[in-house]
């Protein structure tokens, strides 16, 4: 019976997700979308493949430079064998598949909904997902934050016990540096093997990129790196980072002292709630996805730029969160009883409003008091995760022994 009702709703999915990607493409059509850092990219690759300098090179019309490792810039060699508009049809389709592999590994990390619900359920997230503000500005942009973030859970979503546990990560990290927090999240909770395993890939990514781009690999390690003129403007409303959020209260471009003290305490906070929750298998239900999660929030919180399209882990955070909602609902609770429902429903209303854009002055400075929540939504909201999950872990850790609550709910595996 089960599967019954599994094969009647996938037609309807179906249905339903052609529907929204179709309107997906008569936006993108309408609106026109430059992939601007697709033509980055493209131009990186085509500075490797001619043997010009990597770093000096400026996208013309737009003066934006490469601002990844080199073994990144060799990957983008094959982009530069396509015509532009081609290219722009095959990365828009590529990211459509992953988005529908990080609906995937999503729903595998959080192990909900159940195995015979999944191919609908994947269907209309998909569908749906292409109207998160960081999934559409990913689209828009031509953006790699899609490939990231899947690499890093095909890794945490696979046994401790797997040889090769901790490649995806570290492969992720030669192509862009901020995955660098899931080794650090493994190193933590006692994952040795799998931290050192992404730590070897990356080291080899960097011998790689030596090797082949010498100069271009020097340039970027001692000085590129550390010139963070090169990426952009903190105070841009772009820029969804506790550091961009201090510099737009504080209308400053630098906010020194109290950007750097207020990001290094989110990172004490962050790993230490992350850790604590991975360690809380028999309190707390999901304790790996939960973990998980709040080290990414904490990595795009604390980074200095985190461009609103780094938040594409809103897919597996809606996936979490959609779960902890069904469990609630299960239990027959009244509207105003459904902790877990108003979140879900409180954080899609984030990503799929896309309030930072409306916001006047997008540079930032001389932004009213009143205006400052929507310039800031994601730095809040996930500040807001933070605290929730911290409470949370507090409640069950304070719990005495034998109390009901103390063991950890049930949960729906990948053999449901």
């Amino acid at each position: 019976m089960a599967d019954r009702g599994a094969r009647t709703t996938l037609g309807p999915a179906l249905c339903g997700a052609v529907v929204l990607l179709s309107a997906f493409a008569v936006v993108r059509h309408l609106h026109g979308f430059n992939m601007v850092d697709m033509l980055v990219y493209r131009a990186e690759g085509e500075a490797v493949a001619d043997g010009r300098d990597l770093y000096a090179m400026r996208l013309p019309g737009w003066d934006l430079a490469a601002t990844y490792p080199p073994f990144a810039a060799m990957l983008f060699v094959p982009a530069g064998w396509f015509d532009v508009s081609l290219l722009r049809v095959l990365v828009t389709l590529a990211n459509v598949a992953l988005l529908a592999l990080l609906v995937h590994l999503s729903f595998k990390l959080v192990g909900w909904p159940r195995r015979v619900d999944r191919p609908a359920a994947l269907l209309l997230a998909t569908g749906a997902g292409v109207f998160l503000e960081p999934v559409y500005t990913t689209f828009q942009y031509g953006q790699i934050n899609l490939l990231i973030a899947c690499l890093v859970l095909w890794d945490l979503t696979r046994s401790d016990a797997h040889r090769l546990k901790g490649v995806g990560i570290g492969l992720a990290m030669g192509i862009k540096l901020t995955p660098g927090v899931f080794a650090v999240y493994l190193l933590l909770t006692g994952r040795i093997r799998a931290a050192l395993v992404s730590g070897g890939v990356f080291a080899g990514t960097v011998l790689l990129g030596g090797a082949v781009l010498p100069t271009d690999s020097f340039g970027f390690w001692t000085e590129h790196l550390w010139d963070s003129r090169r990426v952009g403007i903190t105070e841009l409303v772009d820029n969804q980072s506790v550091r961009g959020m201090v510099a737009r209260l504080l209308s400053t471009n630098q906010p020194g002292t109290v950007g750097l003290l207020a990001g290094a305490l989110v990172a004490v906070a962050g790993f230490t709630i992350a850790v604590l929750a991975a360690r809380s298998t028999r309190m707390l239900r999901r304790a790996e996805a939960w973990g998980v999660l709040t080290v990414a929030l904490t990595g795009v919180l604390i980074s200095p730029i985190s461009w609103s399209h780094h938040w594409i882990w809103c897919v597996p955070l809606l996936v979490l969160l959609g779960a902890e909602a069904a469990q609630e609902s299960a239990r027959a609770l009244a509207w105003r009883e459904r902790r877990w429902a108003w979140l879900l429903g409180g954080t899609a209303l984030v990503f799929f409003s896309h309030t930072l854009w409306v916001v006047p002055k997008r540079s930032g400075l001389g932004i009213e008091p009143y205006w400052q929540p929507l310039a800031s939504p994601y730095p809040l909201l996930g500040l807001a995760v933070l605290v929730v999950t911290a409470v949370r872990l507090h409640r069950r850790l304070r719990r005495p022994a034998g109390l009901p609550g103390t063991t950890a709910v049930p949960v729906l595996t990948e053999q449901s």
